[in-house]
């Protein structure tokens, strides 16, 4: 049987499901997943070793129109799905205005790679409005193939799979077949603090804050690990902290816990709240946290 490998690129708009569907693909949780929109900011890489297949999945931010320099970042690693790609994945869902990003569905249209679509969260919906959906992206997108699925309910997961692999073209792995994705651990570290700003806060909050690891020491049995938030205001500094702390000490408590279950190690964590105004607007800042500008 033929070797298969390549990159399966998943964009979309926010708060569609594209990171959990990306977990699900990859079996590991590589993308931070809340119910607020705008959670990814970078593209995320997750490998899948099989016997047969190596599929380099790509989770990209939701596709936006970009109101600062942050979100040019984010329009920039959706963009780039768009040019190194195998198979591409279009993720929307039942409640979805598609109209908003038609100039980025007819690039998607211009693509000569296997597409697919797959509308999620059908457990919102009722069989005769998923039936047009499904003519509707048809439509939209000529050649694609179209998948109802559900990523709470892990429904026609594995069919989207079986197709993703059939659609692969023949080549030898890219990465090591025990590599589970390009980041390194302090981007993970980084992400699942963020994603504890994003469960606990409201607002501008989560979206005006950027977790940085600055200290990473790791020993036998513990991990020691400094950690900075960056916000535009003072007042965000302060709804960060909380009244003596208690805010702050919630989010250290969670995220240490779910950094223990990722590192499989006791972990020391410490977290300080700086601020800086302009780093969404910095090209410095941003190059800085790893943001594409170019």
């Amino acid at each position: 049987m033929a070797f298969k490998s390549g990159f399966v690129n998943i964009v979309g708009n926010p708060n569609v499901g594209k990171s959990t569907l990306m977990n699900l693909f990859v079996g590991e949780r590589l993308s931070i997943v809340t119910f607020k929109s705008q959670t990814t900011r970078h593209r995320i890489m997750g490998i899948l070793n099989q016997e047969d297949c190596q599929i380099v999945f790509s989770d990209t931010p939701g596709v936006l129109k970009p109101c600062y320099k942050l979100q040019e970042s984010m329009r920039a690693f959706s963009e780039t799905a768009l040019t190194d790609v195998d198979v591409l994945v279009y993720v929307t869902d039942v409640v979805e205005d598609c109209s908003k990003n038609m100039d980025f569905l007819e690039e998607i249209q211009k693509l000569d790679v296997p597409k697919l679509v797959l509308i999620n969260k059908i457990d919102l919906s009722n069989q005769k409005d998923l039936i047009a959906l499904v003519e509707k992206w048809q439509g939209i997108l000529p050649g694609a193939t179209i998948f109802p699925v559900s990523a709470k309910a892990k429904f026609n997961i594995e069919p989207v799979m079986k197709c993703i692999k059939e659609s692969l073209p023949e080549n030898p792995p890219y990465f090591d077949r025990d590599q589970l994705t390009d980041k390194p651990v302090k981007f993970f570290v980084s992400e699942i603090i963020r994603e504890k700003i994003l469960l606990y806060y409201d607002k501008e909050i989560p979206y005006s804050v950027e977790a940085v690891v600055e200290h990473y020491r790791e020993t036998n049995d513990l991990v020691k690990i400094d950690a900075v938030l960056f916000v535009e205001h003072e007042s965000q500094k302060g709804i960060l902290i909380g009244h003596e702390g208690r805010a702050l000490k919630k989010v250290s408590t969670e995220a240490r816990k779910s950094l223990e279950k990722f590192l499989d190690k006791k972990v020391y964590l410490r977290i300080f709240v700086k601020v800086d105004k302009e780093w969404r607007n910095s090209e410095k800042r941003l190059t800085t946290f790893g943001y594409n500008l170019n």
